[in-house]
């Protein structure tokens, strides 16, 4: 693990369809449950993952569900909470569908401007590198699953220069901590089939 100096390699993936996926609804902070598809999802993908030394997740119900089906079916825990994990705070978009959005803020989601309110990439990329950092001291010589969320990891894959899809529910992307204290990207992965994956947000 010491290769080119990383001293751990993280897994972050995005959590379990939630009931809010099914509505198109952007979450932010908002604490929602998962759908039965999304329960579904995290055990494939719990049946689908390797092995890993330590288990995170975000502080959030949809991401902690997800993290606590995968743990149980893999013997892998206690799951270590983070609220440095959690999604973007979305503002004053939290709850709204797209065609609200675009209704109210006309323009802003094709030109990628956030509304008063929107938590900066910024922050956000402190707050996970500070995160990935302690995470990857805890486990280091070895890997963790981080089960966290699509705008997060997107933020921070876009902002180390690397492509930038939308993440279905149970697709992540592999981050490596260095001992400089460093992060890189690594590749993306999708955990469940097809037919269990969505187009949600």
């Amino acid at each position: 693990m010491s290769t080119n100096g990383v001293i751990a390699s993280l897994l972050v993936v995005r959590h379990g369809q939630s009931l809010w996926n099914i509505e198109e609804r952007w979450q932010g902070r908002a604490d929602i449950e998962l759908s039965d598809l999304g329960i579904a999802q995290a055990h494939q993908a719990a049946q689908r993952l390797g092995t890993f030394d330590y288990i995170a997740s975000s502080t959030l119900l949809r991401a902690l569900r997800t993290a606590h089906i995968i743990s149980e079916a893999q013997g892998v825990g206690p799951v270590e909470t983070d609220e440095r994990l959690q999604e973007t705070h979305v503002g004053p978009w939290e709850g709204l569908t797209r065609t609200q959005i675009e209704e109210r803020w006309p323009g802003f989601l094709a030109s990628r401007t956030k509304p008063e309110g929107f938590e900066s990439d910024e922050a956000i990329v402190e707050r996970l590198t500070d995160a990935f950092i302690d995470i990857g001291q805890r486990c280091e010589g070895g890997t963790a699953l981080i089960i966290s969320h699509s705008g997060v990891i997107r933020t921070l894959r876009h902002v180390l220069g690397a492509s930038n899809p939308r993440l279905p529910n149970l697709g992540g992307s592999w981050f490596h901590v260095h001992r400089d204290n460093r992060i890189s990207v690594g590749d993306l992965v999708t955990l469940v089939d097809d037919d269990l994956t969505t187009e949600s947000l």
